[in-house]
């Protein structure tokens, strides 16, 4: 790979991969200034890179896992709600047979 002059220039898996490696062997400094790649968004592949592995530096790979995370959240919040409701009417029933019979108390 050769340093690039266009800034919006995108990188291959394989070309993320080369950075990250010759990054971690040459220092980081170093290569960015080769690549032409800013600090942040080394930081933010690395990131990717120890999350998912080489398939978190894959963008659509990358999109399509933080989409089901956000599906999963939802349904997750959804399921909250009703764990929530439920123990409110049970509470409510509780209380109105506590009223209704109160020999049953404890």
């Amino acid at each position: 790979m050769e340093k690039q002059e266009n800034r919006g220039r995108k990188f291959s898996k394989k070309e993320k991969l080369e950075i990250l490696d010759e990054a971690k062997a040459y220092g980081v400094k170093v290569t960015l200034a080769k690549y032409d790649v800013y600090p942040a968004t080394y930081y933010y592949w690395k990131n990717q890179y120890q999350a998912d592995g080489a398939d978190g530096l894959d963008h659509s790979v990358a999109k399509a896992n933080r989409s089901r995370i956000r599906e999963l959240e939802n349904e997750l919040v959804h399921y909250k709600l009703m764990l929530a409701e439920e123990q409110l009417r049970s509470r409510l029933k509780d209380e109105l047979l506590k009223k209704k019979y109160p020999e049953l108390r404890k």
